[in-house]
């Protein structure tokens, strides 16, 4: 047997004319055909940037680059996250594979929630979708990558789930993840409360010292609901059973992975072709 060891035999998954899984074949043509929309909505944002509306708004005074420095780089440590739940689940490690599922999806909502809070602040300077071309062509574009990013995350949350599944088709763990994908839920919905809680308390306020506390205290109490959160995924994020997933379910992992390392590199070009260019 040893003698005869080669690579992985694609993890698995039974192979098309091509030699490449059906599995990753399909991941790919959806990919392609996500890189031409998203290649229109840029191309749409650069020729109406290149001839902007009389009185439009200047990006320079409502873009803070430092934030959106911030979130691309917490994307993109997210991609080696991603990177090595594929490797790990590759090699049947699945705690491993369970705990770097675990920082991609909390790295995924860090950028989340600095996207809403950058749409929030520019709605209140006065950005929105019907202010000016720019607005549109800008809440469009980072708008439909944002749900990409959310779709992504909801996607790690099944895979997570996916590897508690028993061995033991007696074993009942349909409560036990229920219980967990409410907790993402929560966790999730918390943090956003968080950003828009400040958010708001600074803009409608001025910074008033009564509002500022009113909005201080709700983001401490969505602040407790999002530890709690944690706290009961912490608890269950130990499995004392084997479990069904392991190096048959890398394929999935992979094609997982694939689609979050695409919207990436979307952000990527989005990051320089509408936020670096502007200060050129």
């Amino acid at each position: 047997m040893s003698a005869h060891a080669g690579p992985i035999d694609h993890h698995h998954d039974h192979s098309t004319t091509t030699g490449i899984p059906n599995k990753k074949l399909v991941m790919w043509a959806f990919l392609a055909s996500d890189c031409m929309f998203f290649g229109t909505l840029i191309a749409t944002h650069v020729i109406y940037r290149l001839h902007p509306t009389p009185d439009g708004t200047d990006p320079l005074k409502i873009f803070s680059i430092e934030l959106t420095s911030f979130s691309t780089f917490i994307l993109l440590m997210s991609s080696l996250l991603m990177a090595l739940a594929v490797g790990a689940c590759q090699k049947g490690k699945v705690e491993a594979t369970r705990k770097m599922i675990l920082g991609t999806i909390f790295f995924g909502l860090i950028f989340l929630g600095c996207q809403v809070y950058e749409f929030v602040h520019f709605v209140h300077l006065g950005l929105t979708l019907s202010s000016d071309m720019f607005g549109s062509t800008f809440y469009v574009l980072t708008g439909t990558h944002g749900v990409h990013v959310a779709i992504g995350i909801l996607w790690l949350v099944f895979m997570y789930i996916r590897t508690f599944k028993p061995t033991d088709a007696s074993k009942s763990w349909i409560v036990r993840a229920v219980i967990q994908f409410t907790a993402f839920a929560v966790a999730s919905v918390s943090i956003m409360f968080v950003m828009l809680a400040v958010t708001h308390a600074g803009n409608e306020s001025g910074y008033n010292l009564t509002a500022l506390g009113t909005g201080l205290q709700h983001s401490l109490a969505a602040g407790i609901v999002f530890l709690v959160s944690c706290g009961i995924l912490v608890a269950l994020s130990r499995s004392n059973w084997a479990v069904d997933f392991g190096e048959a379910n890398a394929i999935d992992v992979e094609g997982m992975g694939l689609y979050w390392h695409f919207v990436d590199i979307v952000w990527i070009v989005i990051f320089t072709v509408v936020y670096l260019l502007e200060y050129l």
